[in-house]
């Protein structure tokens, strides 16, 4: 069963890390401007984790009279949310960088996606956010929006989606597995995001990116051959270990 777990985690982080820079592109290129909510689309759709949160809630609330909605420590809570506020830096520039560049290109800089935080926002584009001024930039900019309004909103909602996948897969895959196996997956597939923008915004692929996508082939084909080879090894020791408590017992 935590196979079939690893391998559903496995295909919702393969998901979002490859229709989150694609559909974030699609934004930039049919006329969105404003990076700071595609940013925050990063995050915005965080309610969506509570579904799977609710689900394991009940499952443990069904098995135990004492099941708490809430397992994480203070200290692991806060330190999520420092590391969280430092890293929002790091999803901004991300976007930026989209922005201003090839799908191909972006995903040759970038190994990674987290999240944006509104105090960046604050500090680094210097505006000011209520409820107004939001709701009227994306009014002016759904109707200016080169696919049409009903489109924008397509991209934007599915824009929260899709990177949500992203983060409850990297989340899966850790659990199930290791941060190891998530950091390869990511990375591999980000040649299959440039091969997409190629298909999709007939982006060039250059010399450069079809390296990147071999190298990125070679490190998951390695990570494999040295996890059979260590299990292969376990498997030998354990049936030594078997055969000598045979023996003594004989």
């Amino acid at each position: 069963m935590k196979r079939t777990y690893l391998i559903i985690n496995c295909i919702i982080l393969s998901i979002g890390n490859c229709g989150g820079p694609l559909i974030m592109r699609l934004y930039f290129l049919r006329g969105g401007k404003r990076i700071w909510l595609s940013s925050w689309l990063q995050t915005g759709g965080w309610p969506i984790i509570l579904l799977p949160l609710l689900f394991s809630y009940t499952r443990r609330h069904s098995t135990t009279t004492i099941a708490k909605p809430i397992l994480m420590k203070p200290f692991i809570f806060y330190s999520a949310a420092v590391i969280g506020i430092v890293m929002g830096l790091d999803n901004y520039l991300y976007t930026y960088g989209f922005a201003k560049l090839p799908v191909s290109t972006s995903s040759l800089l970038v190994a990674t996606q987290l999240a944006f935080t509104a105090a960046f926002t604050f500090l680094l584009v210097k505006q000011k956010f209520t409820a107004y001024s939001i709701n009227a930039a994306m009014s002016r900019e759904a109707k200016e929006y080169e696919l049409g309004k009903t489109k924008y909103y397509l991209v934007v909602v599915g824009s929260a989606i899709i990177w949500q996948c992203f983060f409850l897969g990297a989340i899966g895959v850790i659990f199930y597995s290791s941060s190891l196996l998530s950091g390869i997956i990511i990375t591999v597939s980000l040649p299959i995001v440039e091969l997409l923008a190629v298909i999709f915004y007939h982006e060039k692929f250059q010399a450069e990116k079809g390296i990147s996508l071999f190298l990125s082939l070679w490190g998951f084909i390695s990570y494999f051959f040295g996890e059979i080879k260590h299990n292969k090894k376990n498997k030998d020791n354990l049936n030594d270990n078997e055969q000598t408590s045979e023996a003594l017992v004989d």
